[in-house]
This record gives structure tokens, sequence and C-alpha cells, in this order.
């Protein structure tokens, strides 16, 4: 280009007559495009105008075309204003070239108005706007287009074909590709390589991975972008030892050298077999061949090790990188999470020179996933106060840690922050508003984000058919079951354990008994141990404890300690030593080692006032190194937890919640409540098993909520097991007395308590 240069200065200085200057510009232009300089292209023409050389038909499809593979749009849409201006509206050559730059920008739109305008259309044009659609991930416009091409009697290139097989691979439908595919024969077009790259890969992400090898082994002129695309579309698709395969012959046989793609695929494959050993040989080859800092190449290294359990190795990776971006401090946080090794996460997040916001997400989910619900919580603020504005991405972290909280205040704030800052409410994070909400205990605002949903998978129904379940109303559960069928959503397993919770908890046994009779009979899904345990709790609380025995002797599998817990619970509940005693020997086989079933058995001896029982349950839970998680409840007041375990005496206001409590011990005793001592299972007098039963966390929750919170403010407590039947009368006459709405989150349910009654009906 240099020579081209000099020549061109040289006709300029020379000025000679006749001598066609458009002409030479255009020849300039044209070659610096050719030659990839497209930066240079568009320098020329600039001075073409400084110069006050006239462009023609030729000059602005050169010029529009170096734009816009160069990125220069803005640039692009000043040129086509020019061409508007010399009267070059109707050329179908420039208009062309104005919807490619459209295309290339992402203004699909513009482009197609620009399209339906045009009085001539030749081939390239509906090309053009096809690969538009293609290239801005609106296949479907893109197919349409193709077909109203071949209806107006345009026959297609191989250009329009491989974008148009591309929409078809987006799409995944098989059936439509093949239609498309039809046309290749038809037009008798000869299918080139670029051709069979974009044929195998649709019918490999269509599913048709037969058609897809078929075609491959057929390809005579394999070129690495036809391997890299097979291997990447095996890997997607979890066929890792497949991609090995085809790996392995292309390094045996001759074939083209492997690039960073390939050894991308490589990795990742190795990942998803969380083989070190096939992970080493590949960050081996990637150190022969000096691809080490290609920073995705690093990434997919250090995810590799972390995968495969060899965090050292990930560490000694990421210290070795030249240029750490933020993406390879982000690959580190997450591995160190996905290790459980939050602390090391947290300390490499602080190390960060800089953050963005999947470094935050990163984070916020991590620590989500680690049940440490009050850290994401105050992680997200600290978030707010760096300035850096969340995504959809972080509101489903935070929504789900905030109804793992029980904290509605702050759930409401965090639902009016995505409408302040128009976060894009979709379908997943919809639902994760649902669940948080019906978490919260605020089941009317769960239902009114439910019903706004235009588009409703199986997990938003879920979530609904829970927020029913966990407010007690297994009527409307059940209706929204049948309400999901009737739209033609398929269930899966995790819909029908919500539906059968439901129906536990509203005492709905006849129609929980039909809906799992139907799991199998009707939709052909296999019950699994956890809907043999919602049928054993559901029959437990209705009192049927033989029938939830005989569920449990002829189930398919051993019984899991939360069907064991199920049943001991009914049996506590309807106090019924007998039965109870008959499960002891299986109970304690198949749960030896699970806190919650011995101390279940143990409160079952105690009610019968077998304390020699008591004790030996005891010691072996002591001799086991079973401890018993402790009774805690927390509270939100002014956006902050305050939890409170039973008999807690640490709480600042310690003083004023004593007076508190026993303001309302007498309060609730003038209003008629008895306490009910056999809450109490321990052997000590009655004058001590009443002090007890004052001192439960639920019950410090509530007077702390009494005095911290204004008259008519719902008080909301979260409690980590299930509330005693004393707790539940008691809160039922504190409602009354004070005139105040509570709501208690146990590990079961929600109870509602206002005016003196519970939604539960007393049934739970």
């Amino acid at each position: 280009m240099e020579y081209a240069q000099i020549a061109f200065d040289s006709f300029c200085s020379s000025n000679e007559e006749g001598y066609d200057n458009t002409y030479k510009f255009n020849s300039l232009i044209k070659g610096y495009s050719l030659a990839g300089l497209f930066y240079d292209a568009v320098l020329i023409y600039v001075r073409m105008v400084v110069e006050c050389v006239e462009p023609d038909g030729y000059t602005f499809p050169l010029i529009l075309s170096a734009c816009a593979k160069d990125g220069r749009f803005s640039t692009g849409i000043q040129v086509m204003g020019l061409a508007l201006k010399w009267g070059f509206g109707d050329d179908v050559f420039v208009l062309n070239s104005v919807i490619h730059l459209y295309g290339e920008s992402g203004e699909v739109d513009k482009a197609r108005k620009v399209f339906d305008k045009m009085s001539e259309r030749n081939l390239v044009s509906w090309t053009s706007l096809i690969c538009g659609y293609a290239k801005s991930e609106k296949a479907e416009e893109a197919v349409a287009l193709f077909f109203k091409m071949i209806e107006e009697g345009v026959m297609p290139n191989s250009v329009t074909m491989v974008c148009v097989i591309s929409a078809c691979a987006e799409l995944g439908d098989l059936g439509l590709a093949e239609r498309v595919c039809g046309y290749i024969g038809k037009v008798g077009l000869k299918v080139n390589s670029v051709m069979v790259n974009a044929l195998v890969d649709m019918y490999m992400k269509c599913g048709s991975m037969d058609k897809a090898k078929r075609l491959f082994e057929e390809c005579v002129d394999r070129n690495l972008v036809l391997y890299n695309t097979v291997l990447s579309n095996y890997v997607r698709n979890g066929m890792v030892r497949e991609a090995f395969e085809v790996l392995g012959e292309m390094l045996s046989c001759g074939g083209p050298r492997p690039d960073r793609v390939t050894l991308l695929s490589s990795i990742s494959a190795s990942t998803e077999m969380a083989d070190v050993f096939l992970g080493k040989q590949c960050h081996a080859y990637v150190l022969r061949n000096g691809l080490e800092n290609w920073d995705s190449i690093g990434n997919a290294i250090i995810d590799m090790y972390m995968t495969c359990g060899s965090q050292e190795w990930a560490c000694r990776v990421f210290d070795q990188m030249s240029n750490k971006t933020v993406v390879s401090w982000n690959s580190l946080i997450a591995g160190f999470l996905r290790n459980g090794d939050l602390k090391a996460a947290c300390r490499t997040f602080n190390e960060m020179p800089e953050s963005d916001l999947v470094s935050w997400n990163t984070m916020i989910g991590g620590l989500v996933q680690q049940s440490m619900f009050e850290d994401a919580i105050h992680l997200f603020r600290v978030m707010q106060n760096e300035g850096i504005k969340a995504d959809r991405v972080t509101m489903v972290s935070v929504a789900s840690a905030c109804g793992y909280l029980g904290a509605n205040d702050l759930a409401k704030w965090i639902y009016n922050y995505i409408e302040k800052y128009e976060i894009c409410l979709d379908m997943q994070l919809s639902t994760a508003f649902v669940d948080m909400f019906a978490r919260c205990g605020d089941p009317a605002s769960a239902m009114k984000v439910f019903n706004k949903m235009i588009e409703r998978d199986v997990s938003a129904w879920t979530a609904a058919i829970g927020a029913m379940a966990m407010e007690g109303n297994g009527k409307r559960a059940v209706e929204l079951f049948y309400e999901m069928l009737q739209e033609g959503v398929e269930p899966d397993q995790v819909v029908f354990v919500a539906v059968l919770t439901a129906c536990s908890h509203g005492g709905l046994v006849g129609e929980g008994m039909e809906i799992f009779a139907s799991m199998k009979e009707i939709h052909g899904i296999s019950p699994q141990i956890v809907h043999y345990g919602c049928i054993v709790d559901m029959l437990g609380r209705a009192g049927l404890l033989k029938e939830a025995l005989d569920i449990i002797k002829n189930m398919p599998m051993k019984p899991s300690d939360a069907v064991c817990g199920a049943f001991l619970a009914a049996c506590k509940m309807h106090k019924n030593e007998e039965i109870a005693t008959y499960a002891v020997d299986m109970i304690s086989e198949s749960s030896p080692d699970k806190a919650g079933i011995h101390v279940l058995l143990s409160n079952i001896y105690a009610l019968g006032g077998k304390w020699t029982d008591v004790a030996k349950v005891r010691m072996s839970m002591k001799e086991r190194g079973i401890k018993k998680n402790p009774g805690s409840s927390s509270i939100e007041v002014n956006g902050n937890i305050h939890e409170f375990t039973s008999g807690d005496e640490f709480h600042p206001e310690h003083t004023h919640i004593c007076l508190m409590l026993d303001e309302m011990n007498c309060s609730v005793r003038k209003a008629g409540h008895v306490p009910d001592l056999t809450n109490v299972l321990m052997d000590v007098d009655e004058q001590e098993k009443e002090f007890l039963l004052n001192r439960h966390s639920e019950k410090i929750a509530m007077a702390y909520g009494l005095i911290s919170t204004s008259q008519g403010h719902p008080i909301r407590i979260v409690k980590n097991l299930r509330m005693c039947s004393d707790c539940h009368s008691f809160a039922k006459f504190v409602s009354k007395v004070y005139h105040r709405h509570i709501v208690v989150r146990d590990n079961n349910r929600f109870h509602f308590f206002q005016g003196g009654l519970c939604s539960c009906g007393d049934y739970w």
C-alpha cells in the first residue's frame, strides 16, 4: 500500500488534465479496504471531501462498507447523509451498503425501514438484511424474510444460505432448518467449506448429532473453523468424551494446528469431566505454543484447576499471569466460592485493584449460596455506596437473601429499587420476587407480582403455589396447580412438592392423595423420597398415623431423615407413643446421626414421662457428638435484623424486654391464656417449667417488637424450629390484646395472627 500511496500522491501533484480524480480516490479507498486498512480508507475519503473531489455511486458503497467493518457507525451515518445530499437516495448499491451498515451496528430496525422504502432490490439487498437480523439475534425475522425473498422469485446465494442456516441454528428447529436447507439443492448451489461449517453447527444446535457427525466425516477439506465448531458444540452439549475423540483425530491425522479457540473448548471439556490430568495436558500445550497470554485461556485454566480441586495450581496460574484483568480476578473468586473457601474469596475480592458488576454479583451470589444472607445484603448496600448500579443478576441474589431473612420492609425497598432504576423484570427475576415476598410473609404482594407476569414457566407457578402453601391456603394452591395444567405448562418434580406441601398444611388429604397418584399415572413422573415425605407429613398431621406408617413401609426406597422426622412429629402432635416406639428401630437405622430425629424421639418419651428413656436418648446423642440446634427467632426493626435465642439475656434492650414480657404474661392471662406446660420437656417442677416457657425465643422477639415498633405496625418473626403450641396460643392472645398483626415463619410454614385468630386454623 505504500507504493500505491506514493503513486496516488504523484498523480495528485501532477494534476494531469483529463485524469478522473474520483476514480483515483475510489481506487485507493478500495485498495485500503481490501488490505483491511479501513481507517486509512476513511481518511482518504475525508481527504477527498476536503479537496472537493465529487464522489460517485462507487465511492459511497466503498466507504460505507469500510465504516461498517471498522465499527465507525457515526462516521457512516454522516457519509450516508452526504450520499442523500448528492442525489444517491435511490441508488440500489448505496442503499445496500446503508442496510449493511445498520445491520453491523445492531440497528436492524432502521435497516428494515431503508429496505422497505427501496424502489428496486437485488439479491444483495435481501442478503444484507437477512444477515443483519441473524447477527442481531432476531432469527425468526431472518428466516421469515428468507421465505419472503423466495416467494418474490429472488434465489439465494451461498452467503444468504450461510446467514439463514445460522439463524435456524439459533432457533434450534430441525424441521424448519431442513426445509431451508432444501433450497441449497433447488438452486444448484455448491456446498463450500463455509456452508459445511454452518450446516454442521446448525445440526448440532438442533440436536441432530448423527447428521452433523456424518456431514463432518464426509467433508474432505476439514479446516480449523470446522474442527472448532464440532468441538465447541460437543462441549456445550456435555459430550466431552466425543470432543476429545475429535481433538485426538485432529492431532494424530495431521489436521490443522489447534488455536486459542480449540484450546478453550479442550480446557472446558477437561473442566466438565473434572479431569485434572487432561487439563494439565491442555495447559502444557498452551505453554509450549505461547498461548498463555490470551486472557480467556488463562481464565479457563484457572476455572479448570478450581473445578478439579487443584486450588494451589489455579492460584499459581493466576500469579503468573502478566496481565491480570477484572475477568481473571472474577474467575479466581468464583473458583474459591465454588470450593467453599469463602475466606479466600473475600480476601481476593478486597485485593482487586478494580472490580466490575460481575465481581460484585459473584460475591453476593456466593454469600447467598453459603447461606450468609445478612452478609449478602450488607455487601449489596456497600455496592450501592460505591455507586455501582445493580442488574437483574444482582437482584435475583438479593431477593433470595431477603426472602430467607424474612425481611419484608427490605423486600419492598428492593422491589421499588428495580422499578426506580428500570431493571428488566424478566421471568426469572419476577419468580425470585414471588418467592421473596412469600418467604417474607406477604403473600398478597407475591401474588400481585405473579399476576403481572406475562410469561410463566413451571418455576413461576411453583413459586406462587409455594406462596399459598406457606400462607396455609391449600385450596388456592390446588386451584393454581390445576390452572397451570390448563395453561399447558408441564409439571415437574418440584411443583409437586409445593402442591403436596400445601395439601399437608391445609389438611386436604383427599386432594393430596389424588395429586400424588397423578404423578405417575398421568404425568409419568416417578415420586421421589421428598414426595413420600410430603404424603407422610400430610397423613400424620391429619392423625392417620397407621396409614402414614404403611406408606413408609411400602416406599421403594429407604426412608430419609425428613420422612422419619415428619412421622415422629405427627406422633408427638397426636401423643401416640405406641406407634412412635414401633417405628424407633427403623428410624434409628435410617437416620443414626440426625439431631432432629433424636430430639423428637426424646420429646415423645418426655411427653409420656419416661425420663429414663429420655436420658438414654440424650446420652446416645452425646456419645455420638450429635448436638441439638438451639431455638432462635429473628425480627426486622428499621432495616436491622435482631436475633434471639431461648432465654436470651445479651440484647442491649434486655431489661426493657423482660419488663414487656412480664406485662404480656399478665395481660394474656387476664384474657384467658393458660400456659401449656407439656411443651417444656424437662424433668423440673411446674414453676421452673413456666419460667422456661416464658423465655421461648419467639416470645422474646414479640416483646422486642412491641417496644420497638409503633402501634399498627405488623410484627414479623422468623423462627428456625417449629413453633410450639403454647407460643402459638400466646401469639393469638397477644394479637388480640395489643391489636397487632403478628406474622411468624417457623421451619414449616407461616402463621398470620390477627384478632386472636391464626391463619392456620390451629392446624399445623
